[in-house]
């Protein structure tokens, strides 16, 4: 079992309260959850209205799979023009789950 977890920082120049950062983060989690079937959330800065940080894992029996989909994920982030990725953060943990 491999399972794929990613980390995205980004900066919201144009929002001034934590409801303008809310439509914001809900727009770019919804988005990368339909499009990959991930679990994605945010996952830090929660009270920083002009930082967000989104979480996301996923599983898989194929690394090269898991790894072209993070990159992906990570690419969509950035097409989606919402906000400025200013960090990404990927892990990549091969499982054995043998009884």
């Amino acid at each position: 079992m491999i399972i794929g977890i990613g980390l995205i920082t980004f900066r919201l120049h144009d929002c001034h309260s934590l409801k303008g950062k809310r439509k914001v983060v809900r727009s770019i989690t919804s988005h990368l959850r339909n499009h990959f079937n991930a679990s994605v959330a945010e996952v830090g800065a929660n009270d920083v209205h002009q930082r967000a940080e989104i979480g996301f894992a996923m599983v898989g029996n194929d690394q090269k799979v898991i790894n072209s989909k993070i990159d992906k994920i990570f690419n969509l982030a950035d097409d989606l023009k919402l906000a400025e990725i200013i960090d990404t953060e990927m892990e990549i943990i091969n499982v054995n789950c043998k009884p």
